[in-house]
Order: C-alpha cells, then sequence, then structure tokens
C-alpha cells in the first residue's frame, strides 16, 4: 500500500499571511487524518515562513498516523527533529532563501555528512529519508550513507506528464528498481497531483509513501479538504 502523506505548509502559511490562528494548523492536521490521510508532513523552515518549530511541537501529540518533518539538517532542525520524534525525518537541500525545494542531494559530495546525519536520527529510532533526483549515481551514493528510503523529487515527472507521459515516468521506474536493488524504500513528492499521481503510481510498484501538500491545498479551495483526501486516496489504489 502506498500512504498519502498531507503536507500542510500551505494551512500555515495562510495563516500567517493574517496573522493570528485562523486556519487553525493542528485543527487541520487533525482533520487530514480524520479524513484518511495516512500522514501528516511539515517543512518548517528557518525563517519559519509557513509551519513554525513550536507548530512542529504542538503537533507531535495529535499526529496518530506517521509523523514526517521534512528539512536541511541544519543545527536547530536536529534538535527540533530529535525533541519531537516523529515516525520519519526527510533531509531535503534547501538553501533559505528558496521559495520551495528544486532540487535533491548531491550524495556523493555530500555523503560523510548525511551519513553522520542519518545516524544520529536512527540512534533515536528515527526513520530517514533522503531527497534525491532519479541520478543513479545520486541513489547509489545515498544507500551508503545508510538512510532507510529515499524520496524522489518528482519535478521533472510533473513538468513533462502532459507531453509524454511514458518518457516523463521512465527515469523513476529506473531510479525506483535501482533503489530496490540497493535495499532502500521509495518514497516520493513534488508537484504530484490529481491529473498525474495515479500513472506514476500505476508505475512505481515499490512506491511507499507520496507527501503532497500545495496541489491538496489548492484543489480543497474549489472541492473541500475531505471529498480532495478522498480524491487522491482513490489514485493510490
Amino acid at each position: 500500500m502506498t500512504k498519502l502523506s498531507v503536507n500542510i505548509n500551505k494551512i500555515a502559511t495562510l495563516r500567517n499571511a493574517r496573522g493570528g490562528n485562523i486556519p487553525d494548523v493542528l485543527q487541520a492536521a487533525v482533520d487530514c487524518q480524520r479524513f484518511g490521510a495516512q500522514g501528516i508532513t511539515v517543512h518548517p523552515r528557518p525563517d519559519e515562513r509557513h509551519i513554525r518549530y513550536s507548530d512542529v511541537k504542538n503537533l507531535k501529540p495529535l499526529v496518530i498516523t506517521e509523523f514526517n518533518i521534512e528539512g536541511n539538517p541544519v543545527p536547530k532542525f536536529i534538535d527540533l527533529v530529535l525533541e519531537t520524534r516523529p515516525v520519519q525525518v526527510t533531509l531535503v537541500p534547501d538553501a533559505h532563501y528558496q521559495i520551495t525545494s528544486n532540487a535533491g542531494w548531491d550524495t556523493r559530495r555530500h555523503k560523510d555528512f548525511l551519513k553522520n546525519t542519518v545516524a544520529v536520527f536512527k540512534q533515536h529510532g528515527i526513520r530517514t529519508s533522503v531527497f534525491v533526483d532519479t541520478d543513479l549515481t545520486n541513489i547509489c551514493y545515498a544507500a551508503e550513507t545508510e538512510t532507510d528510503r529515499i524520496e524522489l523529487y518528482t519535478e521533472p515527472y510533473a513538468a513533462n506528464f502532459a507531453s509524454n507521459k511514458n518518457e516523463a515516468v521512465k527515469p523513476f521506474v529506473t531510479a525506483a528498481e535501482k533503489a530496490m536493488e540497493l535495499g532502500l524504500g521509495v518514497n516520493a513528492g513534488h508537484d504530484l497531483n490529481l491529473a498525474n499521481l495515479n500513472f506514476f503510481f500505476a508505475n512505481i510498484p515499490s512506491l511507499l509513501e507520496v507527501s503532497i501538500g500545495h496541489a491538496i491545498i489548492s484543489d480543497a479551495i474549489y472541492l473541500g479538504l475531505e471529498n480532495t483526501i478522498q480524491l487522491y486516496l482513490k489514485q493510490l489504489k
């Protein structure tokens, strides 16, 4: 079964734009789970422009499914993850100024850093995932970090889906097969939506989890949050 983890960053973005606590990020997480989501993802950044570090701490007792915290493993982030002890931490090489994550790790260049960081989290019983593209070299070196999983950066698939979906998914099939060969679990995320998710799912049988935020919250404006989550779950069957 492929799990759907809902990234609630955009809920926090909307809240922060006005101040106060509307919409309520904590209630949104509870509701997403009630509506069928099998996980909650957050991606706190150092400037806390959407999810705040305090949100992560407050969410911990409310997430009864799988709590996944994404981010660049700077010291402040590492401390947060060790304090909250999520099920999974996803290591993403995003710079402070980036609007959204737009590249995976160069795992060959950063292998030692990632290996040491992964070891810290695994010592505390936290499953690790490393954000990578489909370059097989990066996947091979990701395995050498001793991470449990990789998360495939799927923006290139989404960008090319409309023009040629078979060609768009091909590198991801190869990447997933290599990951399985190396004993790595496979997650995926970035720009997956109702139009392209089912085809991706159907072609990556080893897919364990997808993390989707922007598209789900955008669709929910028109379709409602409960209905939207149900529609996404149907794409994973």
